[in-house]
């Protein structure tokens, strides 16, 4: 097993949920956390322990983004104009390694990530090799054409295990996707409650 998915596996089980539905998730056989001391009783969580799980959650949702990176992101969408957390939503799912995994090119985030950094991926015909890139509408995110046959890519155009989502346009015999729109929360797929207004609340007591 990769450290990668070691670091997925563990997420889930400190979570205690199965935060990206996948069928081989840890949570599915034991829903207690890992190390000697998880199938100790949990206590009821207060308000602050509450926010900190909602931004645990929706941090490691996105391939556990580095704390510093995702404060950068709460900053930005706190700044401007309208319901923060939806606007946060809308930031993360814009990042290009968001879209590379909602158009099923790979079967998981941390995946879309590795692959983005190897080069394989083009923005509007040009190669980008920023997971956080941010796409705007329109933009066209592609696999390069030397990378069509990977067996990752292959594997995960081929599973049934999730859907592609209304705001991405995707192409699977060209490996073409192209952000229609940006998502409000309720049209992300995310296979647990995610509560933005929470990881707010978070930030907003510092």
């Amino acid at each position: 097993m990769t450290k990668r998915q070691e670091a997925k596996y563990k997420i889930d089980r400190r979570l205690g949920e199965n935060i990206w539905g996948r069928p081989k998730s840890p949570v599915n056989r034991r829903e207690y956390g890992p190390g000697q001391h998880g199938q100790r009783r949990k206590g009821k969580l207060s308000d602050y322990g509450v926010q900190l799980r909602a931004k645990q959650k929706l941090k490691g949702y996105y391939g556990n983004i580095s704390e510093k990176q995702f404060h950068g992101i709460y900053k930005e969408a706190s700044r401007l104009r309208g319901d923060t957390g939806a606007i946060l939503i809308g930031l993360l799912e814009r990042r290009l390694d968001a879209v590379v995994y909602r158009a099923k090119f790979v079967s998981t985030v941390f995946a879309a990530r590795q692959f983005i950094n190897h080069g394989h991926v083009l923005v509007n015909g040009k190669s980008v090799n920023i997971p956080s890139y941010r796409l705007r509408e329109g933009d066209v995110v592609e696999v390069r054409e030397k990378s069509k046959q990977l067996a990752v890519v292959l594997e995960a155009v081929q599973s049934a295990e999730r859907d592609t989502p209304e705001y991405v346009e995707v192409d699977q015999n060209k490996l073409t996707a192209k952000l229609i729109r940006i998502p409000v929360p309720a049209d992300v797929p995310f296979p647990v409650q995610m509560e933005p207004h929470l990881v707010v609340e978070y930030y907003s007591r510092s």
